[in-house]
C-alpha cells in the first residue's frame, strides 16, 4: 500500500503544499527521503506477482480439495478463508502486474484505475475480509469447545451465512470509504490512501488500524485458543481414564478431528500475527515519527513480501495438516493413487504362499 508513496515522494511533498480554500490535505509520507529507485521497485513488484501466482494456483487446490470432501458446507468459514485468499492472490497479480506497467493516469479511466486497482483498493478488501473471518473462525471454534450450550444457541446456519457477508461487505465499504477518502492522482500518478486533512487524523487512523487487525486479532486468537487447548486436554484425560478395550471409538475419532482443525487453526491464526505484525509496525512508526522516520525500502520491501506470504503459505498449511483436505490431495498424486493397489496385491501374494 505504502509502495508508490515511497517511490514519488519529493513530487507528492510538492504537491501537498499548495492551499486551497478548504483544508489542506496533508500526508504522513510527506518529508521522507526518496531512495528508492524503478529497478528496485520493479524487482519488488515481479517478487509480489509471483507470490500472488503461487498462491493462486495454491489456494485453488485446497479450494477443490474443500469441495471434494464435502467440507466447504460443514466448514464453510474455513472455506470462506480460503476463497478470500484465493480472491487476494488473483487481486495481487492483477495490481502488481498494473504497476509494472507503469500506466500515466489520464482522465476518467485513469481515476477509476486508480480509485479501485492501483491503490489497492481491491486488495484490500480481499484482505480485510479475510481477517474478519479469521477472527470469527476463532471464535466460532470457542462457542464449539468451550461454552457448547451457547454455540448449540448461537451458531445457526443464518449466524454463519451472515457471518460470511459481514466479512466480506464490512470490508468493502471501510476499503471503499477509506480509498476514496485518502487517494488522488497527482501529475498522472495514483497515491492511494496517503492525503489527510491533518496529520493527526493519519496517526489516529494508523493507530487504529493497528489496534484493530493486530492487536485485537493476537487478543482474540490467544483467549480463544487458550481456552480450547485447556479444554481439550482435560476431555483428553478424561477420555483416557474412562476407556477400556470394549469402549467405542466413535467419541474418541470425533475428538481428534476437532483437535486436528483446531492445531490447523492455530497455525493459520499464528502465522497471520508473525508475519503481519512486522509490516503494520513500520506503517505505525513511519506515520507516527514522520518526517524524522528514516524510510528503509529494503525492510519495507522485505516485510510487505513476508506479509503476502501469509496468503500464499496457508493452503500448505491446509495441505498438510487439515486431514480432510489432505486425503484428498494425496488422492490426486498417482504414484499415490496406485499404491494400494500393489500393497494389495502384495499382500494377497504373501497370503498364498504356503507355510511350514
Amino acid at each position: 500500500m505504502l509502495e508508490d508513496s515511497f517511490t514519488s515522494t519529493s513530487h507528492l511533498s510538492v504537491a501537498m503544499t499548495t492551499e486551497d480554500d478548504g483544508d489542506v490535505p496533508t500526508t504522513a509520507e510527506a518529508g521522507v527521503p526518496l531512495s528508492s529507485s524503478r529497478g528496485t521497485a520493479i524487482n519488488f513488484q515481479c517478487a509480489v506477482v509471483i507470490v500472488g501466482v503461487v498462491g493462486a494456483a495454491a489456494n485453488s487446490l485446497i479450494i477443490y480439495a474443500m469441495i471434494a470432501s464435502k467440507q466447504h458446507k460443514k466448514k464453510l468459514l474455513i472455506f470462506n478463508q480460503n476463497v478470500s485468499d484465493l480472491c487476494s492472490c488473483l487481486l495481487l497479480i492483477i495490481t502488481y502486474a498494473l504497476k509494472l506497467c507503469n500506466i500515466r493516469l489520464i482522465g476518467t479511466l485513469g481515476y477509476w484505475l486508480c480509485m479501485v486497482l492501483l491503490s489497492e483498493n481491491l486488495l484490500w478488501c480481499s484482505v480485510d475480509a479475510s481477517v474478519i473471518n479469521l477472527m470469527s473462525i476463532s471464535v466460532e471454534r470457542y462457542l464449539k469447545v468451550v461454552r457448547p450450550a451457547w454455540g448449540k444457541k448461537l451458531l445457526r446456519n443464518w449466524v454463519i451465512y451472515s457471518t460470511v457477508a459481514f466479512a466480506w461487505i464490512g470490508s468493502v465499504i471501510y476499503n471503499m470509504i477509506l480509498s476514496y477518502s485518502t487517494s488522488g492522482i497527482i501529475d498522472g500518478v495514483c497515491y492511494p490512501t496517503i492525503i489527510w486533512k491533518s496529520q493527526a487524523v493519519a496517526v489516529i487512523y494508523t493507530i487504529w488500524y493497528f489496534v484493530s487487525f493486530i492487536v485485537l486479532v493476537v487478543f482474540i486468537n490467544v483467549f480463544c485458543y487458550g481456552r480450547i487447548l485447556v479444554v481439550i486436554r482435560r476431555q483428553a484425560k478424561v477420555m483416557a481414564r474412562h476407556s477400556g478395550p470394549g469402549s467405542s471409538t466413535t467419541q474418541t475419532q470425533s475428538h481428534h478431528i476437532q483437535s486436528n482443525l483446531i492445531q490447523t487453526m492455530i497455525l493459520v491464526s499464528a502465522f497471520y500475527i508473525i508475519s503481519w505484525t512486522p509490516t503494520k509496525l513500520y506503517y505505525v512508526l513511519f506515520t507516527t515519527v514522520g518526517p524524522n522516520f528514516t524510510h528503509i525500502e529494503s525492510a519495507y520491501n522485505a516485510t510487505t513480501i513476508v506479509a503476502f506470504l501469509y496468503i500464499c503459505a496457508n493452503p500448505f498449511i491446509y495441505a498438510t495438516k487439515f486431514n480432510p483436505v489432505k486425503r484428498i490431495l494425496v488422492g490426486l498424486i498417482p504414484c499415490k493413487r496406485s499404491q494400494p493397489a500393489g500393497e494389495n496385491v502384495e499382500m494377497r501374494v504373501i497370503r498364498n504362499v504356503p507355510t511350514r
